[in-house]
C-alpha cells in the first residue's frame, strides 16, 4: 500500500512516524480488537472484523494527501504501536485523530507522536490550524493534546463512537501555528 506523495518519516528520540503499509494489517487488527481502544474512537467497530485492518489501509492509501495524511507509530523495540492522521471534519478543516494499543499506554509515546506530528504539520505540510477533540470520559487523551499544544475551544459536541453505539461528549480543542 503506498499513500501517493507520502508524508515523510517523522523521527522522535523514541518512535519513528511512518507512511503505514499492509504488512502492518495484521498488529493493527489486533490491537484495534480491543474495546477498550475502540471506544475512545469514532471509527473503530467492535469487535474488530479480522479483515477491517487492510480495507481501511487499503482505503487510506488512496486519500487525497493535501487533505489526509496517515501515520503508523512505530517503535523500535515494539514495532507498530498505534495510529494517528489528519482527515477534513465537515467544515473541511484539519483534524487530528489517533490511537495507540492498550500494551503501550502510559509511556508518553501517544503525546511524543503528536509533538512530532504538529511540527511537521505546521511546517512541511504548511498547516496553520489543526482540530482535535477527546471524548469527555477520556482526560487522558486531553492531557496528550494539551502537551502539544492544543487549547480548548469550550464547544463540547456530541461525537458518535461505532465501539459505544453511541454518541458522547467531545471536548474540542484547537492547535494554531
Amino acid at each position: 500500500m503506498s499513500q501517493g506523495r507520502s508524508p515523510p518519516e517523522v523521527s522522535t528520540p523514541r518512535l519513528n512516524l511512518r507512511a503505514p503499509s499492509l504488512a502492518d494489517a495484521p498488529v493493527l487488527g489486533r490491537l484495534a480488537d480491543d474495546a477498550g481502544v475502540a471506544r475512545m474512537t469514532t471509527g473503530i467497530p467492535h469487535p474488530y472484523p479480522p479483515d477491517a485492518a487492510e480495507g481501511f489501509l487499503d482505503r487510506i492509501g488512496r486519500a487525497d494527501p493535501g487533505r489526509q495524511r496517515l501515520f503508523a507509530v512505530e517503535a523500535p523495540d515494539d514495532g507498530f504501536v498505534g495510529l494517528l492522521g489528519f482527515h477534513p471534519n465537515a467544515e473541511g478543516a484539519p483534524e487530528l485523530g489517533y490511537w495507540l494499543g492498550r500494551p503501550f499506554w502510559g509511556r508518553g509515546y501517544m503525546t511524543e507522536a503528536v509533538r512530532a506530528a504538529m511540527v511537521w504539520a505546521g511546517g512541511a505540510w504548511g498547516k496553520r490550524f489543526v482540530m482535535s477533540g477527546h471524548f469527555a470520559d477520556n482526560p487522558a487523551s486531553g492531557r496528550v493534546l494539551i502537551k502539544a499544544g492544543f487549547l480548548y475551544t469550550g464547544d463540547v459536541t456530541p461525537r458518535f463512537s461505532v465501539a459505544r453505539g453511541e454518541t458522547a461528549p467531545t471536548r474540542m480543542m484547537v492547535w494554531l501555528a
